[in-house]
């Protein structure tokens, strides 16, 4: 029988899919928050039921970004080592966690998800350097055709060295607390390796699911999966992502920025005010 509550959690999972697809974050970051602040469920179940729906968002982009030819897949394989290991230390320690830093640890993730967003956009395409020995021997160059100037961009990965690292970070953060870890990754392949956006973006969507399926995995065994809680969750984000999705190029980007700047900052105080009181 479909109560109240668990229609209210369809709904706040939509919004966060909306939002999440609206500015590249997973939905994670606004499940989390409202499940434990709204609902009242212990933040160790809401990280469970949040990865479940990372994986279900991640499946549903990630198909559709591969065959349009957006993802690299070697990449993404090379970067998942790093975090991979992340996310099995990170969803480990969640578990010998206190709530209270739990909420502490999510308070700082939103700060540094705002910071990140506030960043002037830079343009689709990124500055073709000449690879260094690791990303040459890797073969981390490739092209995607980009239907508005009808012509294939190429590009080339660098530094590869500080995208593992970057890796290894959201990956922690990913099974600690339930996030995609696409607020680290995105900008750190986009800025740092010199990928265009949309590949970053593309391969980000695509590795957040083979990072949550592993924590996942964790939690489920230690029993903070419960059904009533992820299958909700996992239906509203994805449904959500898909309306995000279209909206993107009929919504203003900034508007939505600074609305959603707004939400974060009053939820980063609750989630703060929870965990000093404890």
């Amino acid at each position: 029988m479909v109560t109240l509550a668990t229609l209210g959690i369809l709904a706040v999972a939509f919004v966060a899919g909306v939002m999440g697809a609206l500015l590249g974050l997973g939905g994670g970051i606004i499940v989390v928050p409202a499940l434990t602040l709204l609902f009242d469920v212990p933040i160790h179940l809401a990280i469970g039921a949040s990865i479940v729906g990372v994986i279900a968002t991640s499946s549903g982009a990630a198909s559709r970004y591969v065959r349009h030819g957006l993802t690299h897949m070697r990449l993404a394989m090379v970067l998942e080592l790093a975090t991979v290991s992340g996310a099995l230390a990170g969803a480990t320690l969640a578990g010998a966690a206190s709530p209270q830093v739990l909420y502490l640890l999510f308070t700082l993730l939103l700060v540094v998800a705002g910071v990140s967003m506030l960043h002037v956009e830079t343009p689709d395409s990124a500055e073709i350097r000449p690879p260094d020995r690791l990303s040459g021997w890797l073969r981390l160059g490739g092209s995607y055709l980009d239907p508005r100037l009808q012509a294939a961009v190429p590009y080339h990965a660098v530094q590869v060295g500080g995208g593992l690292a970057v890796s290894l970070v959201a990956g922690v953060f990913s099974g600690l607390l339930g996030v995609g870890g696409g607020f680290l990754k995105v900008p750190a392949m986009h800025r740092l390796m010199r990928l265009p956006l949309k590949v970053s973006t593309a391969t980000s969507s695509f590795m957040i699911g083979v990072t949550a399926a592993t924590s996942a995995a964790v939690f489920f065994a230690r029993g903070d999966v419960r059904p009533e809680l992820a299958a909700p969750v996992a239906v509203g984000v994805l449904a959500g992502a898909m309306v995000g999705a279209r909206l993107l190029s009929l919504l203003p980007t900034r508007a939505v920025r600074w609305t959603f700047l707004v939400v974060m900052a009053v939820v980063a105080v609750q989630m703060a005010l929870r965990g000093v009181r404890g």
